[in-house]
């Protein structure tokens, strides 16, 4: 069995993805619309070095398994696409409701995304996202 087939073995839980996240020029943002994945979602807090120029250390409060990739500065949200329609709002535009994940709670921004090739190959990968409290002030 491939890391790929034991990850995805593992992944049972189900989370909301929110990627591509682009300023819209007035000062908020907008992102893809909200998709589910299949995930393993650790919840702990851990500390990483951030990816930008200064390294500083950043608090993550969950450490997310995946068998897709993400990209930094999206959101994920433990749950299903029904529950975020289930907390309301669920109006279905992009500037609000459970398509922003700036407006849902629970929703952590990807601080980190790692994609470790297995020993010995180049086709399975670990995938692992860093999640952290957010702010885009």
């Amino acid at each position: 069995m491939g890391i790929n087939e034991l990850i995805t073995k593992h992944c049972t839980q189900t989370c909301v993805y929110w990627g591509n996240p682009q300023n819209d020029g007035e000062g908020g943002w907008i992102f893809d619309p909200p998709v589910e994945l299949l995930c393993r979602w650790e919840g702990k807090v851990q500390i990483v070095k951030d990816d930008d120029a200064k390294g500083e250390e950043v608090e993550c409060v969950a450490i997310v398994y995946l068998s897709q990739d993400v990209v930094q500065e999206g959101f994920l949200f433990l749950g299903t696409l029904d529950d975020l329609e289930a907390l309301g709002d669920s109006d279905g535009n992009s500037s609000g409701g459970w398509y922003n994940p700036l407006a849902v709670n629970g929703a952590y921004k990807i601080k980190q995304f790692e994609k470790i090739p297995a020993l010995g190959s180049t086709t399975d990968f670990v995938r692992r996202a860093y999640l952290t409290q957010w702010s885009y002030r």
